[in-house]
């Protein structure tokens, strides 16, 4: 069976990692890779392949994001995602995560009747003013293989009228990869920094970044943070660009609050285990925190990774600064107790997955029409 993986973004490097790992395991797979190239920069795409021992990508479509809107990103990565399909005619499509490349590899294949896969799949923050979730719910709708980490998310999909036939409870991926990729690095040596000693912030979403007045608010908080705590701040190049826009760059980087580039998959992951605390709008990095042990504060109002919050490792907060600052006090007042969980076999996940995959189109193929 040939399969048609499609990435594009740092989550979807992270996620389809072990998928491609474990796949050497079924002969009877043919895993072609595809980037569409929605992430450019090295720290967000390249280094992670390294990190991750991802393999050359059979094809690059090279879409980009710069100047790019949702809209004409996806239109660009369908078009070229169309043509490559038609040309390799796989049996399978599988697409992970939330991103547009996930949503341009959904629509493409259901306009080819190519049967679709989404890993990570029946997630929901329930706030459409986030354009992931609306790549989670239409690709969720386009999807014959329903791959969710969480029975709630299940219920989420049940809840949709999703049937219950396409729906498979595996397990978190992202655990897969952390349990196998994890390992120390020098990352703190290198910024000067000690364990405990610091915050982590990672902020890239559009409704806390592209509104002048509320990034402003959040890096004040920050900053006063930083009055007592080192803050670290890993700047994605969506949110370098704001600061700059809003001429709010050259006010943050001082004292103890930190910015820096993009960092790579390991060395974000060493940052996340020693700090301690976390503050970030990312869903990755909130489960990275829960599986690393250290406590962390979501600057959103939802998530759509609830058992972060029910683990009691996660905390929404929103983007007011006051209620940024108060939540920060609280966890400085708090002995970080560091409990990670990276039990179980490593790649559970994503064998559970692929023997989906295989017994369920050999049934299909072999079935009388």
């Amino acid at each position: 069976m040939k399969i048609l993986n499609v990435i594009g973004a740092r989550p979807n490097f992270i996620k389809i990692a072990p998928l491609l790992k474990a796949a050497k395991s079924f002969p009877s797979l043919e895993m072609v890779l595809v980037h569409t190239g929605q992430h450019y920069d090295y720290n967000m795409s390249r280094i992670f392949f390294k990190d991750l021992s991802i393999p050359e990508p059979d094809i690059h479509l090279k879409v980009g994001s710069a100047g790019l809107g949702h809209g004409e990103q996806t239109g660009l990565i369908m078009e070229r995602l169309e043509e490559v399909s038609r040309q390799i005619k796989p049996e399978m499509m599988v697409v992970v995560g939330d991103v547009n490349s996930t949503l341009g590899g959904a629509l493409v294949a259901a306009k080819l009747q190519i049967p679709l896969a989404h890993i990570e799949a029946g997630l929901r923050s329930y706030d459409r003013r986030m354009p992931e979730e609306i790549n989670r719910v239409v690709t969720d709708v386009l999807s014959d293989y329903l791959f969710t980490p969480y029975q709630y998310a299940r219920q989420n999909l049940l809840k949709e009228g999703i049937a219950s036939k396409k729906i498979f409870v595996v397990g978190n991926i992202m655990a897969d990869a952390l349990k196998q990729y994890f390992r120390p690095t020098d990352a703190l040596h290198r910024l000067g920094l000690r364990p405990a000693c610091y915050a982590m912030v990672t902020l890239h979403r559009p409704v806390n970044v592209d509104d002048k007045n509320t990034l402003k608010g959040i890096m004040q908080a920050l900053k006063e943070i930083a009055s007592n705590l080192t803050v670290v701040f890993p700047v994605h190049p969506r949110t370098h660009q704001r600061l700059e826009t809003f001429r709010l760059m050259a006010k943050a980087d001082s004292g103890n609050l930190v910015l820096i580039g993009p960092l790579g998959y390991l060395d974000n992951l060493n940052l996340i285990k020693n700090a301690r605390m976390v503050l970030t709008d990312s869903g990755g990095v909130q489960q990275e925190a829960m599986v690393l042990g250290t406590p962390c504060l979501t600057l959103r109002e939802t998530t759509e990774w609830v058992d972060t919050v029910k683990s009691g490792m996660n905390k929404l907060v929103g983007n007011k600064p006051a209620d940024i600052i108060r939540a920060a006090k609280v966890l400085l007042g708090n002995q970080k107790i560091n409990e990670p969980r990276l039990t179980g076999a490593p790649d559970a996940v994503a064998r559970r997955i692929l023997k989906v995959l295989v017994e369920k189109r050999y049934k299909e193929t072999r079935s009388p029409r």
